[in-house]
This record gives structure tokens, C-alpha cells and sequence, in this order.
């Protein structure tokens, strides 16, 4: 295959990888986006094979990789549920971190068959990008790591917080500049794999600090980070579709983050340095009352919703662990058959990931058009009989509204306490993944359903129906 045929296909795929991303922005075209960026994918790859050329025995070993990895992919994509999906993606931009090391270590150890030198006598540019390809990509691999383990329960998803945590970041930063211009001058694998202890341990300290509350930006940042240490390492082995794929998924994945940040008000830089999410004690300062709660049975919630002209679902992680989508969405069909309106809302950080209650309410085939984001419906509260929070919590709480002393003080809420009666579904008054108490519990005008979040729902179902 010629070069100028290669880079046609390589376009060809950029361009429907660009389309797989128009599609995705939408549930009504996402099956579409992803097929788009499925057939890119493919071209990319026989692309690069035939350009290659391998010999006989290494193409039998790319296809042994591709079968292996393949294989895996499909078997734990067709196990996985949709609550483990956001510690799955972590996983995967860890394997991108990781893939990124490892081309980089091979294109320094053999540069002629990336046709980028010889050993000692790499073309200079080449070792500026495999050197910020690799450190990009190790970061991303023990940040991805740890944001895994956060996300799996494998780990306390409090902040951790060492003292002193913003100077040693600031010094490691430094020798990891340090250490880039030296390799890049010396050539030497001594300093290339300085670089990579160092970017791994930057990884690990500038995720471990981060809250819970705050994981969804970082699935996101993460998300960026992969992207660029791919176009990194697409400049060290020329490989437009690298280029392409990795530039994408840096530049939406950043903007992406920036979006989400605007959506839980904190700052960009900050998230890109690791330095928020935890500054953090436990909410206090707002007076809680006498913290008693008002608890109500699945008859009332069914009364209560059947008799009202407004109902506005808050759907959050709680559902997604109960799987109660199906029910919830059945509960709302039984409203609407009594001539009730029924909308959801969504915050931009409900779940572990952005989109999550997105795809679980569109799994349960909820039509889009009664879906709205914050900015959209939180208007709307004050007009709203009902406000019905399943499984919703650190998204729902008015700390973060009234409590300059709370931890996600600044983040926008979902205003359901401003409806005229709150009906919160949760197992227990146990705190959100932030880790801190909910003062919406303890609401005049809040009605706490205690129970699993299917089959309270179930019930709230079987009510309406008598």
C-alpha cells in the first residue's frame, strides 16, 4: 500500500471518528456514532497492517494480540454491568497509559523499525514526543489505576491528603521538566525510565487527593490524558490515525471536563493539577434541626404522587445499583395514565461517570424528550407537586447551597427541596459517596421511602394500581 493511499484511509477514518462523536452527543444518533466510530476503528488498523507489511510470523502474532484482546473485550463488555461501567472505562484509559509506555519504550530500544534513527542517533523531535508521550501516558496509567480502585470500593473514596501534597506535586512537576530536557539531549534509557517513575508517581498523587464526589470530572480528565499521550506517541511512530484518534479524545475529553467543572463549580486548572476535591472535613455549621426524618410507606408515596399535577424524578447511583430503571420507568407510565406530567432530571455528575443515568434511563427505553439537565428543569421545582429522589444523594444537597462549611459548598443542586413534597428513596441515612451528611433528609417537607430502590418502586407501582 502507498503512503499517499494510507494517509487517504487514515482521513477517511478521522472523519468518521469526528462523526462518531457528532453522533454520541445525542441518545437518538448515539447507536449510530458508535458504529461510525467502530468501522474508523477498523480501517485504521488494516490500514496500518498493510502499510506496515509484516512479515508472515509477525502478522500471526498481531492476530493472535488482536484475537486475545478482542475476545476479552467482548466477553467483559457483554458481563459488565451498568453500575461497574465507570471503574471499567478507569480500566480501560489505564491500558491506553499503559500502551503508551510501552510503544515508547520499544521505538527507544529499536528506533529503526520506527523509522525514527538508530540507537543512539534518535532523531531529535522524535525523543521530545516519546518523551512527553510517555509521561503523559504513565500518568494516566497510575492516576486510571487509583481512580479504579476509588470507583470498585477497593479504596476509601475520601480525599486522601498528604501533607504538603501541592509542593511536592509542584517538585515533582519540575524534575519531571528537568528530566524530559535531559533525555531529550542525552538519549539516555536511564533518564527514560526516570521519566516514567516519576510521571507514575505523579499519577498516583495527583488523583489520591480527590474526593468522591468529584470522580465523574476525573473519569473525564482521565479520559483527556489518554488522548494526548496516544497523539504523543502517533508523532514518535508517524502514524496519522494516532494523531487523529488521540487529538479527539484529548481536546473532547478536555472539553468535556471544562463542561463539567462549570457544572459542580470548581475550577479547570485545578482539576487538571489534581488540586481539588477535598480540602474537606465533614459538612458542618448548617443547623440540621432536631435530625428527625419523616418516614412515609410505598401507599403514601403512590398517594401522594397519583393526587399530584407535577412529577419531577431525580434518578441517581442508588437506582443504578438497584437496577430500578425498569420499575421507574413503568411507575411513570402509570402517572402519566392518571394525567399526571412527568419529567427526570439529570445532574451533569449524577453516578460515577458523565452520561451514566443518561444510558440507564435510555435502557429503559424513558423517552428523551421527558429527560432535561440541570440548567433546564431546576426552575421548575418550585412549581412541582412531587420531587422523587431515587438513589440521588450528594447532587440533591442543600449543603452545597446554604453550608459555606460543606465540602461541595458551590456545586449546583438539583433544587428538590423547593418542590412541595420530597419523596427520597435510599436503603439508609448512610452519607453520599462525598462522604458527608444530607441535610435534605431532615426537611419539614421531606418524606423518606427507606427501602431498595427496585423494589420500593415495585411497590409504589403495585399501589397505583389498586
Amino acid at each position: 500500500m502507498s503512503e499517499s493511499t494510507a494517509a487517504f484511509l487514515y482521513l477517511v477514518s478521522g472523519v468518521l471518528f469526528i462523526l462518531a462523536l457528532r453522533g454520541l452527543s445525542h441518545p437518538t444518533t448515539s447507536r449510530q456514532g458508535n458504529m461510525m466510530g467502530m468501522v474508523g476503528m477498523a480501517i485504521a488498523i488494516l490500514t496500518t497492517l498493510f502499510l506496515a507489511g509484516p512479515s508472515f510470523g509477525g502478522f500471526a502474532l498481531i492476530v493472535v494480540g488482536i484475537a486475545i484482546g478482542g475476545t476479552a473485550g467482548a466477553i467483559i463488555a457483554r458481563r459488565i454491568a451498568m453500575t461497574a461501567m465507570p471503574q471499567l472505562v478507569a480500566a480501560f484509559h489505564s491500558l491506553v497509559g499503559l500502551a503508551a509506555v510501552m510503544v515508547a519504550a520499544a521505538a527507544l530500544y529499536a528506533p529503526e523499525s520506527m523509522g525514527i534513527g538508530a540507537i543512539g542517533a534518535i532523531h531529535g523531535q522524535a525523543l521530545v514526543e516519546m518523551s512527553i508521550g510517555v509521561a503523559i501516558g504513565a500518568i494516566t496509567f497510575t492516576g486510571s489505576v487509583i481512580a479504579f480502585l476509588k470507583l470498585d470500593g477497593r479504596m476509601s473514596g475520601k480525599p486522601i491528603m498528604l501533607p504538603q501534597r501541592h509542593a511536592i506535586n509542584i517538585a515533582l512537576g519540575v524534575l519531571l521538566v528537568v528530566l524530559v530536557v535531559w533525555f531529550a539531549a542525552t538519549e539516555s534509557h536511564a533518564l527514560f525510565w526516570l521519566v516514567v517513575l516519576v510521571s507514575l508517581a505523579l499519577g498516583v498523587l495527583l488523583i489520591i487527593p480527590i474526593g468522591g464526589a468529584d470522580m465523574p470530572v476525573v473519569v473525564s480528565m482521565l479520559n483527556s490524558y489518554s488522548g494526548w499521550a496516544a497523539a504523543g506517541i502517533g508523532f514518535t511512530l508517524q502514524n496519522l490515525a494516532l494523531i487523529i484518534t488521540g487529538a479527539l479524545v484529548g481536546s473532547s475529553g478536555a472539553i468535556l471536563s471544562y463542561i463539567m467543572c462549570k457544572g459542580m463549580n470548581r475550577s479547570f486548572i485545578s482539576v487538571i493539577l489534581g488540586g481539588f476535591g477535598g480540602e474537606s472535613g465533614p459538612a458542618g455549621g448548617e443547623d440540621m434541626g432536631d435530625r428527625t426524618i419523616k418516614q412515609g410507606s410505598a401507599e403514601d408515596a403512590a398517594y401522594l404522587m397519583a393526587n399530584a399535577s407535577k412529577v419531577i424524578i431525580v434518578p441517581g447511583y442508588g437506582m443504578a445499583v438497584a437496577q430500578a430503571q425498569h420499575a421507574l420507568r413503568e411507575m411513570a407510565d402509570k402517572l402519566k395514565e392518571e394525567g399526571v406530567e412527568v419529567k427526570y432530571a439529570i445532574h451533569p455528575v449524577a453516578g460515577r461517570m458523565p452520561g451514566h443515568m443518561n444510558v440507564l434511563l435510555a435502557e429503559a427505553n424513558v423517552p428523551y424528550d421527558d429527560v432535561f439537565e440541570l440548567e433546564d428543569i431546576n426552575s421548575e421545582f418550585s412549581q412541582s407537586d412531587v420531587a422523587f429522589v431515587i438513589g440521588a444523594n450528594d447532587v440533591t444537597n442543600p449543603a452545597a447551597r446554604d453550608d459555606k462549611t460543606s465540602p461541595i459548598y458551590g456545586m449546583p443542586i438539583l433544587n428538590v427541596d423547593q418542590a412541595q413534597t420530597c419523596l427520597f428513596v435510599k436503603r439508609s441515612l448512610g452519607s453520599g459517596y462525598a462522604g458527608i451528611d444530607n441535610t435534605l433528609f431532615y426537611k419539614d417537607n421531606t418524606m423518606m421511602l427507606l427501602a431498595d430502590a427496585k423494589k420500593m418502586v415495585e411497590d409504589i407501582v403495585k399501589a397505583l394500581d389498586r
